[in-house]
Formats: C-alpha cells, sequence, structure tokens
C-alpha cells in the first residue's frame, strides 16, 4: 500500500474585499505539515478534507475560489464559524 502525502491549502475571506475565499498557502509533505501547525498555533480550525485539498491545491496562489466550490467552502466556513463561536463560548 502507498502512503499517501499529506497535502494542505489554506483560505482566507475578506468580505470587504472579496468576491470568495483566496488560496493563501498550499503545500505537500513537510510543508503541508508547516501549515497546519501554524494554523492551529494560531486557533485557525483544521478542517480536513482530502477531496477539496485536492481541487483548491490546483489553484494559484491569491486565486479567488471558482463558483463551482462556493457550496462545499461555505460548508467549511460554517465549521469554522461555529468553531469560533464555541471557543467564545467557553
Amino acid at each position: 500500500m502507498k502512503k499517501s502525502i499529506k497535502k494542505a491549502v489554506a483560505l482566507k475571506y475578506n468580505a470587504l474585499a472579496d468576491n470568495a475565499p483566496r488560496v493563501t498557502a498550499t503545500g505537500k509533505g513537510i510543508i503541508a505539515e508547516k501549515i497546519i501547525d501554524l494554523a492551529r498555533k494560531h486557533g485557525v480550525p483544521v478542517q480536513e478534507d482530502p477531496d477539496l485539498v485536492e481541487v483548491l491545491a490546483r489553484l494559484d496562489l491569491n486565486e479567488e475560489i471558482p463558483a463551482e466550490l462556493y457550496v462545499v467552502v461555505a460548508e467549511l466556513l460554517s465549521f469554522v464559524y461555529k468553531s469560533n463561536q464555541a471557543k467564545m463560548d467557553r
């Protein structure tokens, strides 16, 4: 069995400046681990979705996600907002 290489993609969304979330970092292997570690270190929720990562990793840095991914990324953002709310409620 072939071991899969970890991949990560970071998104950022600024409602005032962006039409859609943008890709701010992508990486695989050690770089992916550093992206994930950095996110966790700064309290950014991490959602594992290998299929979504595969699609997002094809985008260029700073590129807005395509309209076809709005629903999937909206679900991801919902997860992030719920995670942030849970932290605030503690």
